[in-house]
């Protein structure tokens, strides 16, 4: 049953101590994200690093893929993927089969951008998770996955053990 909350008038929902809780965690993860990528890259903003991790995760994009796994506008993409040229973070390859398309891939520098933020990520992560009450760490893994899997993200072991993304 929907009730109106007197704080805003918009309707409060069951869930809504979930949707505090992942928005809480959201911004502390965010919060590491951007630490993590200042001390690497100063000049490579979230969104842009956003687009290197989508086509690491994903592999060799179109813009238009890319802008939809983004869910942003193909110019937006477009733009990104012109601006992450110019810092020799991905290529922009002609598709064989079709000499009006591209796709993006990453570059060395790239994908060394994305392995050492990762690296960082993770360590601070770890030291999040360590300071948390060990019964609790096994619930929030398990909520975490979910949540991620509703987000239709791809899981970190799926992408970042190797993958030749040069081609």
């Amino acid at each position: 049953m929907l009730s109106i909350t007197a704080e805003d008038d918009r309707p409060a929902r069951a869930d809504d101590a979930l949707v505090d809780s992942v928005l809480g965690a959201s911004r502390a993860l965010v919060a590491v994200a951007a630490r993590s990528l200042a001390t690497v890259a100063e000049d490579v903003t979230l969104a842009q690093y956003r687009a290197l991790v989508e086509i690491a995760s994903r592999g060799p994009l179109r813009p238009a893929d890319l802008a939809e796994a983004l869910r942003v506008d193909r110019s937006t993409a477009t733009r990104m993927c012109d601006r992450l040229l110019r810092k020799r973070l991905v290529t922009r390859r002609r598709i064989v089969e079709d000499r009006r398309g591209v796709r993006i891939s990453l570059t060395a520098a790239g994908r060394d951008l994305v392995s050492v933020v990762t690296r960082r990520r993770l360590e601070e992560i770890g030291r999040i998770v360590e300071r948390m009450p060990a019964a609790s760490r096994q619930r929030v893994a398990e909520a975490l996955h979910a949540f991620a899997d509703a987000a239709g993200e791809v899981p970190e072991q799926d992408w970042s053990l190797g993958w030749d993304l040069e081609a």
